[in-house]
């Protein structure tokens, strides 16, 4: 599959704050509020696109990424890229998810060589879990807020 990196536009962004995932994915569902929409226009968030140019995914680097209630815990004091992604939910459990992942971290990769790649998982979502550790990733903390638990994991 071609995949490609664009920055993050108006239209992309609307359809990704519309995505409905099934349950127990439906954790991941956004809503299109002004505030939403404003950071995924912030600069910090990509899309993928296919060479037909339909949306595959998108992730994100930096504090967009980050849960924010884990800075309480301390979770994000060290100096790591943090990245976070989402999949177009029609194209999850159909085994893309790794050329999906390797994709996005060979771009983080390549644009911040040497430092290392930070991610914030949540704890149910035992199959995103396995697929970063098939591509390196390790547990490094865990933290609970009052809506889920989170793994933080580094590469």
């Amino acid at each position: 599959m071609e995949i490609s990196i664009e920055h993050m536009s108006e239209q992309i962004a609307k359809k990704i704050l519309g995505w409905k995932y099934e349950q127990p994915f439906d954790f991941y569902n956004n809503e299109l509020t002004y505030e939403s929409f404003k950071e995924m226009l912030d600069g910090f968030y990509y899309a993928l696109v296919n060479h037909n140019q339909a949306l595959f995914g998108f992730f994100c680097i930096g504090e967009s990424a980050q849960v924010p209630v884990g800075n309480q815990f301390g979770v994000y004091s060290d100096d790591f890229v943090d990245i976070g992604l989402g999949m177009n939910p029609r194209l999850i459990g159909k085994g893309n998810g790794f050329e999906f992942c390797s994709y996005i971290l060979s771009h983080i990769e390549n644009n911040y060589s040497g430092t290392p790649i930070r991610l914030t998982v949540a704890k149910f979502n035992e199959r995103a879990i396995h697929l970063y550790e098939k591509l390196g990733f390790v547990r490094k903390n865990e933290f609970t807020t009052d809506f889920s638990n989170f793994i933080v994991m580094v590469k």
